[in-house]
């Protein structure tokens, strides 16, 4: 149940992270943000990223094996990083049509699948 609560997460954290560090890459697209500097993105950034840390923070809390949970450390930011790149590429596909996903992508996302199967893997 841990596992499940920590990893689900991590999955809304990543969607928070993605938006926030890529979304405002889309506002030049919507009208009620044309006037905005630099300045105004980055604070809407950071409101963004305080929701990703809302859920960030407790599923490393209650999924770190020291805490009680059931992955260890390095587990658990292998687990964040295969989830962002998932994120990122579901984002992609559907905010921007423009970005295209070659085969060069697909094999290095297989490569960040094979990061998690060794760090999993009990020798």
């Amino acid at each position: 149940m841990k596992a499940i609560f920590t990893v689900s997460m991590l999955c809304i954290s990543n969607v928070f992270m993605t938006l926030a560090w890529y979304g405002h890459l889309k506002f030049g697209e919507m009208k009620w943000s044309k006037t905005l500097g630099l300045t105004a993105i980055i604070f809407i950034s950071w409101a963004i990223a305080l929701a990703e840390y809302i859920f960030q923070v407790p599923a490393n809390k209650f999924g770190f094996r020291a805490n009680g949970g059931p992955f260890s450390l390095l587990q658990l930011k292998v687990i964040q990083e295969a989830l962002s790149i998932s994120v990122f590429l579901i984002f992609t596909v559907l905010f921007f049509k423009t970005e295209k996903i070659a085969w060069n992508h697909i094999v290095g996302f297989l490569f960040i699948i094979l990061a998690v199967f060794f760090i999993f893997k009990k020798w």
